[in-house]
C-alpha cells in the first residue's frame, strides 16, 4: 500500500469510526441472540442464515459506504458482491456472522469479521465476539489490540513455542485429515477446541500455538482473523508454506495451517 492509504487506515479518527461500527454490527447480532425468534431460513447452498447476519450485514456496508464511498464492499450476505475482486484490488471483505452454526446453538462461539483486502493480500482485519462484548483488531507490522466493551485495550502478541503444542481446532470440521495432521506433530499435543474465528484469536493472544485447517473456508471466513494473527506475531501459509491470497475467482481457501511464530 501506498503511503496515502497507510495514512487512511491509521488515521486515529478513521480507526475510532471503524471500531464503533463494529460494536454497532455486534449489537446487532446480540439483540437476535437474546430475542425469541432468530429468523432461520437457509440459502441456496443449504447454509443457514439467520436474522443477525442480515442485520450485521447491513450496518456494516452502510457504514463502510458512507466512511470510504471509493472502497466497494464484498460480503458473504451479496453474493453479487463476489464479482468485485475481479475488477478491484482493494475493497473490504466482510462475513457478518462468522459461525452461524455456532449462533443458533447459542454457544456464544460466533463472530463478525471485517477485513481490508489490497492486491491480494489481507492488511487489517477486526473481529468482535459479540457475546463476550470483545473487539480485536490488527495487522502485519501494525500490532494487534483487544478492547473491551469499555474500550480499554490491550496489547496481544502470540506466545512463545513451549515444549508441547497446544492445537486448537474446530468444533464442527475436525475431519479425518486434520486429525492425521495432528497425530503426526511430534511434541505433545493439547487440543484445544473453539468455534469461528476465535481459532486464530487464541493463537493471537498467546492461549495456542497452532490451527490447521484441512477442510473447505471461504476468504470472508479467515481474511479479518488472518490479519490480527499476522499483528500480533503469527503467520497463515498453506500447506506447502506459500502465502493464502485473497481475490480469487473461487471463494474457497486451500489447505492451510496458522500458527504462531
Amino acid at each position: 500500500m501506498s503511503q496515502v492509504d497507510l495514512a487512511f487506515l491509521e488515521h486515529a479518527d478513521t480507526r475510532q469510526t471503524l471500531n464503533q461500527l463494529m460494536w454497532i454490527a455486534s449489537d446487532a447480532i446480540l439483540a437476535i441472540y437474546e430475542s425469541s425468534d432468530l429468523g432461520i431460513t437457509t440459502k441456496d447452498d443449504q447454509s443457514p442464515v439467520t436474522k443477525a447476519d442480515l442485520a450485521a450485514h447491513h450496518v456494516l456496508v452502510t457504514g463502510l459506504s458512507g466512511l470510504t464511498p471509493d472502497i466497494p464492499v464484498v460480503s458473504e450476505e451479496d453474493p453479487d458482491s463476489l464479482k468485485i475482486p475481479q475488477s478491484h484490488s482493494r475493497y473490504w471483505l466482510i462475513d457478518p456472522l462468522d459461525g452461524t452454526k455456532e449462533f443458533i446453538q447459542r454457544n456464544e462461539e460466533f463472530t463478525c469479521n471485517l477485513a481490508l483486502i489490497d492486491s491480494n493480500r489481507t492488511i487489517y482485519g477486526w473481529v468482535s465476539v459479540p457475546a463476550l462484548a470483545l473487539l480485536y483488531h490488527g495487522g502485519q507490522g501494525r500490532g494487534a489490540q483487544r478492547l473491551d466493551c469499555d474500550c480499554s485495550s490491550t496489547d496481544i502478541r502470540c506466545a512463545k513455542p513451549a515444549t508441547s503444542t497446544r492445537v486448537v481446532a474446530s468444533k464442527s470440521h475436525l475431519n479425518p485429515e486434520t486429525e492425521a495432521f495432528i497425530a503426526a506433530i511430534a511434541t505433545p499435543v493439547t487440543l484445544i477446541q473453539a468455534g469461528s474465528s476465535l481459532k486464530f484469536l487464541r493463537i493471537a493472544e498467546g492461549a495456542a500455538d497452532l490451527y490447521p485447517r484441512l477442510a473447505p473456508t471461504c476468504e470472508w471466513d479467515t481474511a479479518a482473523a488472518q490479519a490480527i494473527l499476522e499483528g500480533a506475531g503469527g503467520s497463515v501459509t498453506q500447506l506447502d508454506g506459500s502465502p493464502v491470497i485473497y481475490g480469487k475467482s473461487d471463494i474457497l481457501n486451500p489447505h492451510f495451517v496458522a500458527r504462531a511464530d
